[in-house]
């Protein structure tokens, strides 16, 4: 009875010290939110891992020898492991929730955060990984028989990595893959890309696979060895502005001016677009036809998408309210007697004098043009001097 009530007076007072403690942090919460944070999500991991420890250390000075004394504290022990590898991975998510909040991420001009955020969330996960493997080869060391088995396998440890590897090489491949994403760079929670003809967002990133959002709310779930061993685009590797297009095809008759002037107005109206790119060009002429293609800029992609296509919109009101004769249509010459009707004849073009406006150029004219042609020009040839 003696080693019984000291065993439960013990751990009453262990349970009554860490309530007590969980109470003044979360008072301290209040102003804190780390503290908030510590007394939410450590509280069960430190309650269970002390409590075990109370209880083993109670049993071991009060009471003597008795049946199965051996085999409770082995239990205790693994329990007291079970407990403490817990608690330290309830404190790395603290820790990890204390950064994030500190980094947040949905905030303009956020790239270094968004980098920051993905090396964390990485970091915090294979620490886990390690502490639960640790966990585990600390309990099964407690075994004497496993101890002695592990003494004879660390000899043939060459041949177990060996067929270790070669059984998940395809696992451990998107692990190493997951870290190679982590600190190079290449691709980061919140990025916005463009993978297996899908334009979507990272929105989760682990050490076995990448979760993409497409635009229309599916999930594209590729493992992470893909962006380290396949092609694909990153929107926002350096910056969120991007460049769009909206090409349109019309009759060769169309006047370009007032299709430059109504893309002119349709930005300048729209807060979508950024300010930096608004340029109409004809990019093609053949089939009877011309294409125009509007070559706009937004701060995003989602903003582009919607310039895009209010772009498209205006131009073809445009066209279909002031120049419906500009709307493609198919030619046939006709020879004089199969119908009596003269051939027709094209409309004379107007003629335009000097080099096309700023708005009509994408690589010159205005300092955006001029920086974005030098950055495809290469470098210039030395002069030769003729004797």
């Amino acid at each position: 009875m003696t080693a019984v009530l000291v065993v439960v007076a013990s751990t009453g007072a262990t349970i009554f010290l860490v309530e007590f403690l969980h109470w003044l942090l979360s008072r301290m919460g209040r102003r804190s939110e780390l503290a908030a944070d510590l007394a939410r999500t450590a509280h069960y991991p430190f309650l269970a891992t002390v409590t075990v420890f109370a209880i083993q250390q109670a049993i071991r000075a009060a009471t003597g020898e008795f049946p199965g004394r051996g085999p409770l504290l082995h239990l205790l022990v693994i329990l007291f492991i079970a407990g403490f590898a817990w608690l330290v991975a309830a404190l790395l998510l603290v820790l990890e929730d204390a950064a994030l909040a500190r980094w947040r991420t949905d905030v303009p001009d956020n790239l270094k955060r968004r980098r920051f955020k993905t090396q964390v969330v990485i970091l915090r996960r294979v620490t886990v990984a390690t502490i639960v493997i640790l966990a585990l080869g600390v309990v099964l060391m407690t075994f004497p028989g496993i101890r002695a088995l592990g003494a004879s396998l660390l000899a043939s440890a060459g041949l177990v990595s060996v067929v270790a590897a070669l059984a998940a090489q395809s696992t451990l491949g998107n692990v190493f893959a997951g870290l190679q994403l982590a600190f190079s760079d290449a691709v980061r929670v919140d990025d916005v890309v463009v993978v297996e003809g899908e334009w979507g967002r990272i929105e989760e990133l682990t050490l076995t696979y990448v979760a993409v959002q497409i635009w229309d709310d599916r999930r594209l779930l590729l493992p992470t060895s893909y962006f380290t061993t396949k092609p694909f685009q990153n929107w926002t590797r350096t910056g969120s502005a991007v460049l769009g297009t909206a090409e349109l095809d019309v009759d060769w008759a169309t006047d370009i001016e007032p299709l430059r002037t109504e893309l002119r107005s349709a930005c300048e109206s729209s807060q979508l677009w950024d300010g930096r790119v608004c340029v109409l060009q004809m990019t093609d002429a053949i089939g009877g036809m011309v294409r125009l293609r509007a070559l706009v800029s937004a701060a995003d992609a989602p903003a582009l998408w919607d310039l895009r296509c209010l772009v498209r919109e205006r131009l073809v009101t445009y066209v279909w309210q002031n120049q419906r004769t500009s709307i493609p249509r198919v030619r046939a010459e006709l020879t004089e007697g199969s119908s009596g009707s003269a051939p027709l004849r094209p409309a004379p073009r107007p003629q335009t004098d000097g080099d096309a406006p700023s708005d009509g150029r994408v690589f010159s004219g205005g300092n955006d043009g001029e920086a974005r042609g030098n950055q495809f020009t290469g470098p210039e040839e030395p002069a030769v001097t003729r004797r």
